[in-house]
């Protein structure tokens, strides 16, 4: 007979219940976004905690009890994988917001060097700037703009990417991808296992 839950699952909202339902289903959401869905589900469909384990592609019934738990206290966010070890994320919300008003400041050709900004151009504004960022890198510029959905183009000039102008009777329209941060999560996945296949 199966232990009763020290913290079961308190009851699914409808709208919670409609997102696990389509991330379950997404080909596009991270593996592990997928499994923790389906996981969660199948407890709210009275399973076992090793049953939902199994469904979910899993094999410890303990990661299912410590997600459930996560839900009761977090709900949805429980779904988002936790930053996983390595040095601690040093730069706060408010860092990378003053990144991007950099970003969409328009250089100053004599002041800045530039007309187009690039991650260097964009590096010396910050760490010159009184309020800026004196310790800032390269890397945690294109991680701050590639997480605001901007690439960099062959062109010199940066691309707000899951956007585009179409034209519709009325007049052009911007339409935007709703699916644009899971597949740039899946596309990151897929380039780290092809890096790591090089040195195999």
């Amino acid at each position: 007979m199966p232990v009763k839950p020290k913290d079961p699952l308190r009851p699914l909202t409808e709208p919670q219940t409609v997102v696990l339902l389509k991330i379950s289903r997404s080909m596009s959401a991270s593996a592990d976004q997928v499994a923790r869905a389906k996981a969660l589900l199948a407890v709210a469909e009275g399973k076992s905690y090793q049953q939902a384990a199994t469904l979910a592609g899993r094999k410890s019934n303990d990661a299912v009890s410590q997600l459930v738990s996560r839900f009761n206290k977090e709900g949805l966010t429980a779904l988002e994988t936790k930053h996983g070890g390595g040095p601690a994320i040093e730069y706060t919300q408010a860092q990378k917001e003053r990144i991007l008003r950099e970003f969409h400041r328009q250089p100053d050709r004599v002041e800045d060097g530039t007309t187009t900004w690039s991650l260097v151009t964009l590096q010396r504004a910050l760490r010159k700037a009184p309020d800026g960022l004196p310790h800032v890198s390269t890397y945690v510029i294109w991680q701050t703009l590639h997480e605001a959905g901007l690439s960099w183009q062959l062109d010199r000039s940066w691309c707000d990417t899951g956007k585009v102008i179409r034209l519709r009777k009325s007049g052009p329209v911007a339409v935007e991808d709703p699916d644009t941060v899971a597949k740039k999560k899946s596309n990151r996945t897929r380039l780290r296992s092809k890096r790591i296949a090089r040195f195999l």
